[in-house]
């Protein structure tokens, strides 16, 4: 009777495996690296699928890119020159102007500011009261800004604390969590009397992700301990004429009648940028100078800033194209103007957490409890419906949800339940063969369990590789050994000869004693059957020789493995009664495989390939000629073969191939050639008692030589 199963150990080793996943699953997405840039990327690409409102926004770039610079003059240009096109801006209207270029410290470049630097050289006074009639960059363009919807740009500084100009203040109502807030010890930006002239100042700094790209622009930051906005968030709170932040309950930032959903790091993530959209909406910087777009700055908000590569302006996109970054604040702006906040909030990685672990449960409980199909359509339906439920919640609520992690762990714990319940199942059909096997061939088995019908299997005739193996004195040392040992030992040579036959495709045709006949061939078709046939009498030659010498085998003295290899056609089919089956081969290549086999022990060598097995080899180079053989039921003498010894060289090769040659015409020479190669390699007992046989033959002849 067979032994009954526990079917609670595959659920729990399922359940273990499962439950690591998920745990292995959290560890991963709440690391930082490759997966996270992974995530990010099909955020990227669930963004370019979705409505974008903020590609008609009211919002214009004013670009200075190479062909401006080249009607206006190189860069970097004079605060002179900024003033004058900012003012040219300025006179067409717009809400506000965001200026996307840092303009840091005192002009040291204008008249005034060199008249000033030649009087602390000199110590002349004439050059200082020269000073103050000359042009000033910082005067000029304070002058041109004061009292109008321009907002400058502050660059972070990580090192140096500053003293931070006066910015629009943020009101908190109740305690604000921003864990992932950018922060910095102090700014840099212009000088004091361009900042006061400014309606506002913004943080230009731009953070790229783990894999350096682009896709926020900071709301807020935190310098020294003080927030601060973004230039896009300043210049659109200038343009909706706002005069102050507001931070509520729940993460939101309203100013004016704009409300703002912040994330927990304070950014805004920007949709993927369109070039038609970057295009429609930019103007030439050279353009404006000339007067030919004021109709188009009216009532709208203008980015200035460039495209221009000595500008040192352009980003690496979320597509992984360069953009300036002044198109990124204009497209954060136009986010801000028309709602578009694509975010993950802070209770976002908690429910994420929850949702890896209920979806390990599911794929563990349909793989554990449903047949195969079912179980795949439910792991996938879960799979497909929380993707679907992520990109849902990214156009209706604009919320970003992980779409990757969950369906990952659904898949992966119905594929790792469904391995281990099959893994089980697999054991329990080994525990049924092992039973029956006692009986019938393993392979029959096999066939039988595929299709019961074959209860017996009609004759064929095929050409198959023989392979016979037996143990050098294995009788003898039965009967000096000691029972228990040798059982042990038998089991566990007849176990892996049994899986080096079946690992090189062929099948354990029988088991005599400790003798292997192997059917290569058979019952199914294997190609290169020979070449199979071949390399398992060499893996069979070197496992017995390691055998050999492991203590047991040793102090039994357990002899070495003669393998036989012939090619021949056989008949083969299921043999025997109603309560016995045997997968049997018939033909000569048996009988002669199984005489090969024995000739081992005249020739010397551990293996003994026939000349059917030869003729079908791909390489027949590994093959060495051991003269012809008398074999018991052919009628002429056969070539035979062993294996190559990996002791003798290229030359040495050479030099026995050449002696085979002569052995029919010149045995006398044949027999020295040979001679010299055996005295030099005495460890070679097939070569020497070859050199013997044609040293013999050369004394006598047959009767027809």
């Amino acid at each position: 009777m067979l032994g009954k199963f526990s079917q609670g150990g595959p659920k729990l080793r399922a359940a273990a495996a499962s439950a690591l996943l998920a745990v292995v699953l959290l560890i991963v997405t709440n690391a930082q690296g490759a997966y996270e840039a992974l995530r990010e990327r099909t955020f990227d690409a669930m963004l370019v699928r979705m409505p974008n409102p903020a590609a008609s926004a009211p919002v214009v770039v004013v670009d200075i890119d190479r062909a401006s610079l080249e009607r206006m003059g190189q860069w970097p240009w004079s605060r002179e020159q900024l003033a004058v096109l900012i003012g040219d801006i300025l006179a067409a209207g717009p809400q506000a102007v965001g200026v996307d270029i840092l303009i840091e410290g005192v002009d040291e470049r204008s008249p005034a500011a060199l008249a000033r630097r030649l009087a602390e050289l000199t110590g002349s006074g004439a050059f200082e009261a020269q000073a103050s009639g000359l042009p000033d960059g910082d005067a000029v363009f304070a002058s041109a800004i004061k009292s109008k919807p321009v907002v400058q740009g502050l660059a972070l500084d990580p090192d140096r604390p500053s003293e931070q100009p006066v910015a629009a203040p943020i009101l908190l109502q109740g305690p604000s969590e921003l864990p992932g807030i950018w922060e910095a010890v102090g700014v840099s930006g212009p000088p004091k009397r361009v900042a006061e002239a400014a309606a506002g100042l913004g943080v230009l700094s731009l953070a790229g992700d783990v894999d350096g790209r682009i896709r926020r622009v900071p709301l807020l930051t935190l310098v020294g301990g003080r927030l601060r906005p973004g230039l896009a968030l300043e210049t659109t709170r200038v343009g909706r004429q706002a005069s102050a932040y507001v931070i509520a309950r729940g993460g939101v930032l309203r100013m004016g009648n704009l409300a703002v959903p912040i994330s927990t790091d304070a950014t805004l993530r920007l949709m993927p940028p369109r070039e038609v959209v970057m295009a429609r909406r930019t103007i030439p910087a050279a353009d404006v100078r000339l007067g030919a777009s004021q109709a188009i700055l009216a009532g709208k908000v203008v980015l200035l800033g460039s495209s221009a590569p000595e500008l040192g302006g352009l980003r690496l996109a979320s597509g992984g194209q360069l953009v300036p970054s002044v198109q990124r604040q204009a497209s954060a702006v136009a986010q801000l103007l028309t709602g578009v906040h694509p975010r993950r909030p802070l209770s976002i990685d908690a429910y994420e957490m929850a949702a890896i672990v209920l979806a390990a449960c599911v794929g563990w409980l349909a793989a554990a409890g449903l047949p195969s199909l079912q179980a795949g359509l439910v792991a996938l339906a879960t799979a497909f419906g929380w993707w679907m439920g992520a990109a849902l919640a990214l156009q209706g609520w604009q919320v970003l949800v992980d779409p990757i992690a969950v369906p990952v762990s659904v898949l992966a714990s119905f594929g790792l339940t469904g391995l281990t319940v099959a893994a089980d199942s697999r054991r329990r059909e080994a525990a049924l063969r092992r039973r029956f096997e006692q009986h019938l061939a393993p392979e029959l088995v096999t066939r039988i369990a595929q299709d019961p019908s074959l209860l017996k299997l009609a004759g064929e005739a095929r050409e198959a590789s023989i392979l016979f193996t037996d143990v050098e004195g294995f009788t003898a040392m039965t009967e000096r050994s000691d029972p228990v040992m040798l059982i042990r030992v038998l089991d566990r040579y007849l176990d892996e000869m049994s899986a080096i036959i079946v690992a090189h495709g062929g099948m354990v045709e029988k088991i005599v004693g400790d003798g292997f006949h192997g059917l290569f061939n058979a019952p199914l078709d294997l190609p290169g059957h020979a070449d199979k046939a071949v390399a398992c009498a060499c893996a069979i030659r070197s496992f017995s020789e390691r055998f050999a010498e492991e203590p047991e085998p040793r102090a039994l003295g357990f002899g070495r493995t003669r393998v036989g290899v012939e090619t021949g056609p056989v008949i083969v089919g299921d043999v025997g009664g109603g309560t016995r089956l045997d997968y049997t081969a018939y033909g000569n290549a048996m009988n002669t495989a199984a005489r090969l086999e024995a000739a081992n022990k005249e020739l010397g060598s551990s293996i003994c390939v026939g000349p059917g097995t030869a003729a079908l080899l791909s390489d027949t180079g590994i093959l060495r000629p051991l003269g012809k053989l008398d074999v018991r039921g052919r009628s002429e003498a056969m070539q035979v073969y062993d294996i190559w010894p990996d002791t003798m060289s290229p030359t040495d090769r050479q030099v026995y191939l050449a002696a085979v040659a002569l052995a029919d015409e010149k045995p006398q020479d044949a027999a020295t050639a040979l001679a010299r190669l055996a005295e030099a390699s005495p460890d070679d007992v097939a070569l020497g008692l070859f050199a013997q046989r044609v040293s013999q033959l050369s004394r006598n002849p047959p009767p027809n030589g």
